[in-house]
């Protein structure tokens, strides 16, 4: 659907060229929830605008859906702008506009009839539930219902790819959990293609397929979301799966035992709902003692986190950390 080669944004300040977005590769399926995440100033905004020419790349070349889209004229880049609707962190509603007008707009610039464009937003209102609201202002909306105006007037043309600017940053995260659920619904029953940014690895851990990170204007790791988590690659990918976790071991004030080993052990998919523990500590003789442990929820599975101390003679230890292995449960000696 989407196809991003070699992609760079440079700004000029005084003679001296500034990368925003450097050697920027890759693909987006049909239908996916791509997440890209990263920093403030890392590049992520850049990149999302890029992708329907609000920026206008320096070097490299951007496909949708087959076509490319870095070397069309301006008539060309309207009509295909029209298949990508975009939803920002602050709306961009118009506030001397009500509901119902600010989600025809597009269809007025399209010039549709007043009776289609009567029957495309009542469709919208009901499908975001906002036809109370109909009437109201932007300044008598919650943030949410902000947000799902926003939506609707993204999906007034019948968009083939979604883009999503920090569309989530704005909100508390009940309204987040409720935004990112309608963006889900989307993708399922419209078939859309979402590209979303953000800086908050609890909106890519809800609802994204896959994740790019983004740092300093270059893509340092890519690849599925359970992937990233039981195996982040980088730093970055690590600190930022950390702030999802409660109690790491560099926040656990703790004494070990002597002849004793701390094991952090990662659980994927059914193995995170698996008495692991009980069973260890009746097959081998050896204590253990629980440090920390949380589980996080993906679209496509589950991701238990363990931190645990074991003590024991240092042979049925070795026996247990053997077991575990054997059991499929990722484990680290730290």
């Amino acid at each position: 659907m989407i196809k991003v080669e070699n992609l760079s944004k440079i700004y000029k300040n005084n003679n001296e060229e500034i990368y925003a977005l450097k050697d920027i590769n890759l693909q987006i399926k049909k239908g996916e929830i791509f997440g890209i995440i990263g920093l403030s100033g890392a590049g992520k905004s850049t990149l999302i605008r890029c992708l329907n020419r609000l920026e206008e790349p320096s070097n490299g070349k951007i496909f949708i859906d087959g076509s490319e889209i870095t070397n069309i004229d301006n008539t060309s880049l309207r009509e295909t702008r029209k298949e990508i609707g975009m939803i920002f962190q602050h709306f961009n509603l118009l506030s001397s506009k009500n509901v119902y007008k600010n989600i025809a707009f597009p269809l007025e610039l399209k010039g549709l009839s007043k009776e289609e464009i009567d029957k495309r937003v009542n469709t919208l209102l009901k499908y975001v539930e906002l036809e109370d609201k109909k009437l109201a202002y932007p300044s008598q909306l919650s943030g949410g219902q902000k947000q799902r105006v926003a939506i609707a007037r993204s999906l007034a043309n019948n968009p083939k790819i979604l883009l999503s600017d920090e569309g989530t940053s704005a909100l508390d995260p009940k309204t987040t959990k409720s935004i990112l659920d309608l963006l889900d619904k989307i993708r399922k029953e419209f078939g859309l293609t979402i590209v979303l940014i953000t800086h908050q690895m609890e909106v890519i851990k809800d609802i994204c397929d896959r994740v790019a990170i983004i740092e300093d204007g270059r893509i340092i790791e890519l690849s599925t979301v359970e992937e990233i988590f039981t195996n982040p690659k980088t730093k970055t990918a690590t600190e930022f799966i950390s702030n999802l976790k409660l109690n790491t071991e560099e926040e656990i004030d703790y004494e070990r035992k002597p002849g004793s080993k701390i094991l952090r052990l990662s659980f994927l998919g059914e193995n995170s709902k698996k008495p692991i523990v009980s069973k260890m500590v009746k097959y081998f003789d050896i204590d253990v003692n629980i440090l920390s442990g949380n589980i996080n929820e993906l679209m496509s599975t589950s991701i238990g986190n363990l931190i645990l101390e074991i003590s024991g003679k240092s042979e049925e230890i070795e026996k247990a950390i053997d077991w575990l292995k054997d059991e499929d449960i990722k484990l680290e000696v730290i």
